[in-house]
């Protein structure tokens, strides 16, 4: 008696590690299959007949292995094979589960022993088992999968399976008492190891998905913002070397958007045909937000330039219809200048933004400005209209925070100082060639370092009348 015991227990002990050598090799190929996104490709997001016939031959293979990798155990064949069909019916539906049950049943039959009658109706049990619990798994994910794919439900489900293939066992198989003894020595680690098994097969399975899902809503912002980045370049003005087509003026300008897309924008449009009006201007935050302020700001400040004769009077306009539809509170700090391209004579207004640098007689000095309240801040500002008056090849440089605050890896800013001297340095240069030295500046500054904020440059070189 105590030589069976024996026995007895080191056949659990090896039953139990087979189980879980078996279970850890099912987890792993199905881990590689899900992961490396073969079925995705072949099939999309398209699951029909085809997949669940599929993932029922998959389904089946499993079963077969978990068949091959079980130990014998008084004709039964003590196996994690329920495990292939429970998964074929999780993913490929009633058929899935169904084919995959067939064929690690059938599989099932044709190694099953015939030396005994307890043998063959151990054969008949495991059979039928096997074909129903791919069956009802199937049914059960078509009406219950959002319940399912919980941890503790797959496992409840799991071990309903498995009570239900023992249950089978002491029904069908003959004698009684041989069915008992079978089951009373199998039942816990048979039940805990399959439920387990399925459970994590379905954790790992959710896990994936949720992973593929993650991957495509990346692509697809990653394609949108590509898009929004088109879009909004599309909306500055397309500055080249001939623009705008006056010879009094000569300008450039760039946007560096520290993200795809970004608050910052520049505008240059005539207001008639004697007057240039200039915007350089950054709206608060980063990314698709600003970048849609960006939009309704930009068209607001050159829609009022144009319809209003006083500047003051059309940034307090803009500046009036900003708040009235800013829901979501934010805010732009803008450069608005109008120059007379007959006399050299400048107006502008500065609204919370940093100043400009003036360029005359190879020295660069900021210009000297009362800056007013943001716009979009508050309703009710009055702005203040300045003005001074650009002689022949002085050059004004505009530019957002993103430059002056540009860090490098010691987090020392670039600064107004090293800006003056780069642009006094360069004092004689076209308006590209000033951008290409302030862009060539903050490079050697940052030296590598990640850009936090956008970087936009509008350089303008009064060249004045011939006739002047």
């Amino acid at each position: 008696m105590l030589g069976a015991t024996v026995q007895t227990s080191a056949n659990i002990t090896q039953f139990f590690t087979n189980m879980i050598g078996t279970l850890s090799v099912i987890l792993l190929i199905a881990a590689f299959i899900g992961g490396s996104d073969v079925l995705a490709k072949l099939f999309g997001s398209q699951k029909g007949v085809k997949y669940a016939l599929v993932m029922g031959v998959m389904g089946g293979i499993f079963g077969i292995y978990g068949t091959m990798s079980g130990i014998e155990l008084r004709g039964a064949i003590i196996s994690v094979r329920d495990i292939g069909p429970m998964l074929a019916g999780f993913t490929g539906g009633p058929i899935g589960g169904l084919v995959a049950g067939v064929i690690a049943g059938l599989h099932r039959f044709l190694v099953g022993s015939r030396a005994t009658e307890t043998a063959v109706t151990v054969t008949y049990a495991c059979i039928i088992a096997t074909v129903c619990i791919g069956l009802m798994c199937g049914l059960l994910s078509n009406k219950f999968r959002s319940r399912l794919i919980k941890p503790w439900w797959a496992f409840l489900i799991g071990v309903v399976m498995e009570v239900f293939h023992l249950s089978l066992v002491l029904l069908i198989v003959k004698p009684f008492d041989a069915a008992l003894d079978i089951v009373k020595t199998i039942a816990l680690p048979f039940i805990l190891v399959n439920a387990l098994g399925f459970t994590l097969m379905i954790s790992m399975i959710v896990y994936i998905e949720k992973q593929r899902e993650i991957t495509l809503e990346r692509s697809r912002l990653k394609t949108e913002l590509e898009v929004a980045t088109v879009i909004q370049h599309s909306l500055l003005p397309p500055i080249t070397e001939k623009y705008p087509g006056r010879s009094e003026v000569a300008i450039a300008a760039s946007m560096d958007p520290a993200k795809e897309v970004g608050g910052d924008f520049y505008d240059v449009f005539f207001v008639d045909k004697d007057r240039l009006a200039v915007v350089v201007a950054d709206v608060s935050g980063k990314g698709i937000p600003a970048a849609l302020f960006m939009a309704t700001a930009k068209t607001t400040l050159q829609n009022c330039v144009r319809d209003y004769p006083s500047l003051s009077e059309a940034v307090s306009t803009a500046n009036e219809s900003l708040c009235s539809n800013n829901t979501a509170e934010m805010f732009v700090t803008a450069w608005i200048g109008v120059l007379e391209l007959t006399t050299g004579r400048l107006s502008f207004i500065c609204a919370g933004h940093n100043p400009p640098v003036l360029v005359s007689g190879g020295k660069a000095e900021y210009i000297k400005q009362r800056s007013g309240f943001v716009l979009a801040g508050m309703e009710g500002v009055r702005y203040r209209e300045l003005s001074l008056d650009l002689k022949k090849g002085d050059k004004l440089f505009l530019y957002t925070d993103g430059v002056t605050e540009a860090e490098n890896s010691a987090h020392e800013l670039l600064g107004e100082d090293r800006l003056a001297a780069c642009l006094e340095e360069c004092a004689s240069a076209t308006p590209q060639d000033t951008l290409s030295a302030a862009k060539a500046a903050i490079d050697r500054h940052v030296n590598g370092f990640e850009q936090f904020d956008d970087i936009t440059m509008l350089c303008i070189s009064f060249i004045g009348s011939e006739n002047a």
